[in-house]
């Protein structure tokens, strides 16, 4: 849940840039200028720079005040939520870092210095809070969690200095999982663990989201082609039943064991159409904004989707 507060603050912010080059002449706000434009470099590092103070300091007393500090220290959670929360915190770096990486293309800083100072900040943004799990003795700092950033940076800077554009994306997605026909006991530990408010349900409930690589395939053909431009093929990964970090199996509120490994935790994997919100031609600088902001997000489309047990099943729409 923690990762997000960045990811929103950048979609709120980031994506009001427009990456395309215009002539220097009576630029609109959106524009991007031919050189570097101070007033705008200092207003993007302020703006980022506040609200990254903001946001520790707020996580600081707000998330981690109500447990014990320790010393610094590190945790293996690689077994934890059958790896959803490792491919999160790469998509949050890659969205995070193509943010910042936009913002300061925005100010008319040179591209490979936008690329590697922006592309780089969602490692940094998430490093910071691994640092502060560091001190907790509730969590612990993670060296896959870091890890992962680093992979989710690394395939968002590669791609932009080789191709310079990202024909592989990586986007996220939810569905709502109701669980008020399970057996009480189940009931009132998702209650508990994913809240019944759609908000926090989006940001908890690893059992509803879904993670993907959305490859763009027009992108990859050199010769004219007939494949649409803005139309994508997306693996993604997900999990079901999964009701704890390593196991089914937890305290309810009057301190009992409650046993629930006999559930299996599965693992799912999905192949679906997406769209690159991106490679839609317009000229209107609003509806790139938007489009800028959705492409984060995998839309809802005909899936294919397979399941650990052995279960394969064609949706109409998968989200």
């Amino acid at each position: 849940m923690k990762r997000f507060c960045f990811v929103l603050l950048g979609l709120c912010l980031g994506f009001m840039v427009n990456p395309g080059v215009y002539a220097q002449e009576k630029l609109h706000f959106l524009e991007r200028p031919d050189s570097l434009d101070t007033k705008r470099l200092l207003f993007v590092s302020g703006t980022l720079g506040s609200s990254y103070t903001a946001t520790m300091i707020g996580l600081n007393s707000l998330w981690y005040k109500d447990y014990p500090r320790t010393s610094f220290h590190f945790h293996n959670d690689l077994d934890t939520w059958l790896q959803m929360d490792k491919i999160g915190h790469s998509w949050t770096a890659y969205v995070e870092g193509e943010v910042c990486m936009e913002l300061l293309r925005w100010t008319g800083m040179k591209d490979k210095q936008a690329i590697w100072i922006g592309g780089s900040m969602g490692s940094l943004f998430q490093g910071t809070i691994e640092w502060l799990d560091g001190y907790s003795q509730e969590w612990g700092a993670s060296a896959y969690d870091l890890l992962a950033n680093s992979a989710g940076t690394a395939m968002l800077i590669a791609q932009e200095l080789h191709w310079k554009e990202q024909r592989m994306r990586l986007k996220w997605s939810f569905r709502r999982v109701d669980y008020d026909d399970r057996e009480p006991a189940l009931v009132e530990r998702t209650d508990d663990l994913f809240s019944r408010q759609y908000q926090q349900m989006i940001l908890k409930n690893y059992n509803g989201q879904s993670y993907w690589l959305s490859v763009n395939p027009s992108s990859f053909i050199k010769r004219q082609n007939s494949f649409p431009k803005w139309l994508n093929i997306a693996g993604g990964y997900g999990i079901e039943d999964v009701f704890g970090g390593s196991d089914n199996i937890w305290e309810n509120d009057a301190g009992q064991v409650v046993d629930y490994s006999h559930i299996d935790r599965k693992r799912e994997y999905y192949l679906s159409l997406d769209i690159d919100f991106k490679r839609i031609e317009t000229n209107s600088r609003f509806l790139r904004m938007i489009f800028g902001a959705l492409n984060v997000f995998k839309v809802p489309a005909p899936a294919l989707s397979y399941r650990s047990d052995g279960r394969l099943k064609a949706h109409l729409l998968y989200w």
